[in-house]
């Protein structure tokens, strides 16, 4: 395809070999929605659906987009100026409208989902939330493009607050300013829920990588620091600054709802002291080991679905917000552009100042240390109670390629492994299942789930002796998979055992499909989960398919009725981290525990 055939100016743009690495997912999206539309040109044209006409009124193209709140008016404004100005693409006017809502309910419905939405481009604030989305890849499909701005994760405190810590002189790492600005609990240090919050999380993973660098225990410090911020957490990003103290007056400080500090990003903080006076404004540490970027991708949603002219919308919204006049725009409600360069307006406004190092190299952590921090956030803060039930059938006596080891022993070893990740108030029992293990009964329950720091009886806590039963675990020569059964058998029961405030779910883990001929049958089983699941008592069933036999499109339909979902390891080692993932989506989905 020559260069000409691209539409409106997006050649000029400039796409060549002197364009910097940021715009490599840019050029493969438009490369991607130009196929579709050159595809789709001369079906339109021999229809007569394409309008060159000059004026808009009814030809004009209509793009939906839904943005994270932050950064939803500085796009509105953009779309408005497009309107007034008749912006065009392929001579019809672009008319687009902007939705704000937040990325963490949007995840999760396009996760969840399989019907495309009334919009056809999203704009989060962090890639995280897209990665979210793709989920087990069951849900709608969602198409990443590059940032169309940044904004640092940082440290905000009132003015008082900041003095006290040297601001702005003294320069900190996360792990000393997070030490620091706890310390004896004397300074009362918000955030908002780090599972609904790229901005938190990503600064409780850079506490962790922080505290690691230094020597220290990151596990503790991110699990202690999670533990103060529960206390302060607000809902949304958007609440975080309402529970600020109000000015810098000893009443205010002493308001033990108020908080002194919080984990903000630079854009917010920018909003926040933009429309402040005086002791109402905040200032802002930036870490000197690396603030995270948040990076607004532009993601297009259920492109295949598409229509001709959205598709050249879409290309054309992305290529004006690069444009100059849009830049400025979101400069002027605070936000960096894609590379992460700020003017000097958008630091001091927003509360930074120098030698706060606030150009400093960015540190955005990598998805896996995003899951793992969030795994550890949810059973930290929310106290877990599990049913796990683990497949005992012969078949768990395969040996893993590589390992020299059976299927059952790697998985043992890795469910213990996994005993480390949860406190002593997380409660955790046991099943097995075969076929007929207990007379006519395909499972058997072997420990019940009490709270692991318990002593038993004989001395020892329950957490050993829950890792003495994971060891003992054999598979039944000659055993069957029953697999229905028990799964409405440890459903049931966890419902019955249910415990008001805490994460309650069934951890089932099988290599193979259901073998028990006698049992209930898949659809019965299914619409059973599906009329007793109760959303206010929610117990979701994580089942996890072992081993590349295992159905976990199976194991998916029938844990998702229940909140859950299914899930796949080749290699049973992989467990441990498949089980904090689990937790965490369905915890993050609106299934955790009901306080």
């Amino acid at each position: 395809m020559g260069r000409h055939s691209l539409p409106d100016d997006y050649a000029d743009g400039g796409s060549g070999d002197g364009s910097p690495p940021r715009r490599r997912r840019t050029v493969a999206i438009a490369a991607m929605l130009v196929l579709a539309i050159a595809a789709g040109t001369a079906v339109a044209a021999q229809g007569g659906l394409l309008s060159f006409s000059k004026s808009c009124g009814d030809s004009a193209v209509r793009l939906s987009v839904v943005a994270s709140p932050d950064i939803a008016p500085a796009l509105r404004a953009v779309a408005d100026k497009a309107r007034k100005d008749e912006v065009r693409t392929d001579g019809r006017c672009l008319s687009v409208s902007v939705r704000d809502r937040d990325a963490y309910k949007v995840a999760d419905a396009l996760s969840r989902s399989t019907r495309a939405p009334d919009f056809q481009v999203w704009l989060p604030d962090s890639d995280l939330w897209v990665d979210r989305a793709k989920g087990t890849g069951d849900g709608v499909p969602v198409t990443p493009g590059d940032s169309v701005a940044t904004s640092p994760v940082a440290l905000a405190m009132v003015p008082s607050a900041a003095k006290a810590l040297g601001w702005p002189k003294k320069k900190y790492t996360w792990a000393e300013l997070t030490a620091a600005a706890v310390e004896a609990d004397k300074m009362r240090l918000g955030s908002a829920d780090p599972g609904r919050s790229a901005t938190a999380l990503m600064a409780l993973t850079r506490i962790g990588a922080s505290s690691e660098k230094a020597g220290d225990d990151s596990d503790t410090q991110v699990a202690a620091t999670a533990k103060l911020l529960a206390q302060h957490m607000s809902d949304s990003d958007s609440q975080v600054p309402k529970t600020l103290a109000q000015g810098d007056a000893g009443a205010a400080q002493g308001n033990p709802r108020r908080n002194q500090a919080v984990l903000l990003s630079e854009q917010a903080a920018f909003a926040h002291n933009a429309a402040s006076s005086g002791g109402g404004k905040l200032d802002l540490f930036y870490p000197e080991d690396g603030a995270p970027l948040l990076n607004y991708p532009y993601t297009l949603v259920n492109d295949a679905g598409m229509s001709t002219s959205e598709s050249r919308a879409a290309l054309r919204f992305m290529t004006l917000l690069g444009e100059p006049g849009p830049q400025a725009v979101l400069a002027g409600h605070g936000f960096r552009d894609a590379d992460g360069a700020a003017g000097p307006k958008v630091v001091s406004t927003a509360g930074g100042e120098q030698p706060q190092p606030y150009a400093a190299p960015a540190e955005t952590p990598d998805a896996e240390a995003l899951q793992q921090t969030l795994g550890m956030w949810t059973i930290t803060v929310q106290s877990a109670r599990l049913t796990t039930v683990v497949d005992a059938s012969g078949s768990m006596s395969t040996i893993v390629p590589g390992r020299n080891q059976s299927r059952m022993d790697v998985t043992k070893a890795s469910l213990i492994q996994a005993l480390d990740q949860f406190t002593p108030n997380d409660e955790i029992g046991l099943w097995e299942f075969a076929t007929s293990l207990d007379g006519n009964k395909d499972y058997r329950r072997l420990v019940p789930a009490t709270r692991l720091g318990d002593p038993v009886k004989g001395g020892g806590t329950h957490r050993q002796k829950l890792s003495a039963a994971f060891a003992a675990l054999q598979p039944v020569p000659g055993g069957a998979t029953g697999l229905y059964d028990t799964v409405l058998a440890s459903y049931k029961d966890a419902q019955a055992t249910y415990v008001k405030g805490k994460f309650n779910a069934v951890v089932i883990l099988t290599d193979g499909s259901n073998q028990d001929e006698l049992s209930i049958s898949r659809s019965a089983l299914i619409a059973e989960l599906s009329r007793i699941a109760d959303p206010e008592r929610p117990v979701p069933l994580l089942a996890i398919a072992v081993g590349p036999e295992a159905d976990r499109e199976e194991l998916n339909e029938v844990a998702k009725v229940t909140g859950g979902g299914g899930y796949q390891v080749i290699d049973p080692a992989e467990i441990q981290t498949v089980i904090l993932q689990a937790i965490m989506t369905a915890g993050q989905s609106g299934h955790a525990a009901q306080r």
